[in-house]
């Protein structure tokens, strides 16, 4: 990672509906796919930012019960040159259905078998696709 790339904190979600396939979204004026969620504000905790920003983002409630956190991952940012994301990374259940909202543009869902030509941000390339997919596995055995 870039020593010199500033950190934006952010919490996501691995956001998986019943047939298994994985939610992505793209942000107003922005060219990448990437796992809902958003910044963490100061003084919050990784989930409560997750479970805001999918409310404002999706329409969805988002259940701490139903959540799983998979850790803490850093990738380049993929809208903001020269800074790095470090994101917690919660699994959850679909509770509902995402509505894009707020400054979402598209929502695309991701099938379990299928390739994507969908640009990824590098978070979601480098590290929740491969922790889904891996997940995906483990129910399956």
């Amino acid at each position: 990672m870039n020593e010199d790339a500033r950190p934006i904190r952010i919490a996501a979600a691995l956001l998986t509906d019943a047939r298994g396939r994985l939610l992505l979204v793209r942000k107003s004026g922005t060219f990448w796919f990437m796992q809902p969620g958003g910044k963490i504000e100061p003084g919050e905790e990784p989930f409560d930012a997750l479970a805001r920003e999918l409310r404002e983002e999706l329409g969805l409630t988002a259940s701490r019960e139903a959540a799983r956190h998979c850790g803490r991952f850093a990738a380049p940012a993929a809208n903001e040159p020269g800074f790095t994301v470090e994101a917690e990374l919660f699994a959850l259940p679909l509770d509902g259905e995402a509505r894009p909202a707020a400054e979402i543009a598209e929502i695309a869902w991701l099938e379990p078998d299928a390739a994507t030509a969908l640009p990824l941000a590098p978070l979601t390339r480098d590290h929740a696709l491969p922790l889904w997919l891996s997940m995906l596995t483990e129910t399956s055995r």
